[in-house]
């Protein structure tokens, strides 16, 4: 299991229920659920098989795993999960080299749990070798940790990755906000107990109890974040 820093023992947000923050990664910090499903699109397409465009809310959030699965098998393409993996993330990374837009308001956020402070962890169920090019977007030194989705188990919609994040923070899963796009995130942080803000890319998410819905990143800042926490006291 790694990560890109060590784990922080007990170091929590002094004087506030919140704990720490865990942020999903595509299409929550950088706008790029678009570009997976174009890289399917094109990596099947080369195999000679169209995608429906339908199967999109199907794979998008979920781990590679699943969704490359699903699309073999959806498909019927001569291929390996092992092999098409390789080829998906070939093309996502080089796509990303060419350009990796961040979502409105992701940056001003970053900054704002770095200069507070606040302990911040980049949860994704995306492979290691792809957080590790967005984190040099992103600037590695706003994240404590970061958890990939080939270094769990079980990745999204399983709680373990949040619950890792939380541990490694010396966090109460309880007292940590979590912010997602997709459903399979939410399904995740919520199993872990966590408080979800949720801001939907792909597919609509509706409200429930300890998930709040906002329409962009830019309306969450930190005052926002304390303010769901103590709203659960």
């Amino acid at each position: 299991m790694t990560s890109t820093v060590p784990a922080l023992g007990t170091r929590t947000a002094e004087g506030s229920a919140l704990q720490a923050v865990l942020l999903d990664m595509d299409g929550t910090l950088v706008d790029t659920e678009g570009f997976w499903w174009d890289v399917e699109v094109e990596v099947f397409a080369a195999l000679g098989h169209a995608l429906d465009e339908s199967w999109r809310h199907v794979v998008v959030g979920g781990p590679m795993t699943r969704s490359a699965g699903f699309l073999i098998e959806a498909t019927g393409a001569d291929i390996t999960l092992a092999e098409l993996s390789v080829l998906l993330n070939d093309g996502f990374e080089d796509r990303i080299g060419h350009t990796l837009p961040l979502m409105p308001g992701a940056a001003r956020l970053l900054a704002e749990l770095h200069e507070h402070a606040i302990p911040t962890a980049l949860v994704s169920a995306s492979h290691r070798r792809i957080i590790d090019r967005v984190l040099t977007v992103l600037g590695p030194h706003h994240f404590d940790l970061s958890i990939a989705g080939d270094e769990v188990s079980r990745t999204k919609p399983f709680p373990d990755p949040y619950l890792l994040a939380a541990a490694k923070l010396g966090a109460d899963p309880a007292r940590c906000a979590v912010v997602e796009d997709t459903a399979t995130g939410v399904a995740a942080a919520e199993a872990a107990g966590c408080r979800v803000v949720a801001i939907p890319s792909i597919a609509p998410i509706t409200p429930a109890e300890g998930r709040t819905v906002v329409t962009s990143l830019e309306e969450v800042d930190l005052a926002f974040l304390h303010r769901l926490m103590t709203e659960m006291r």
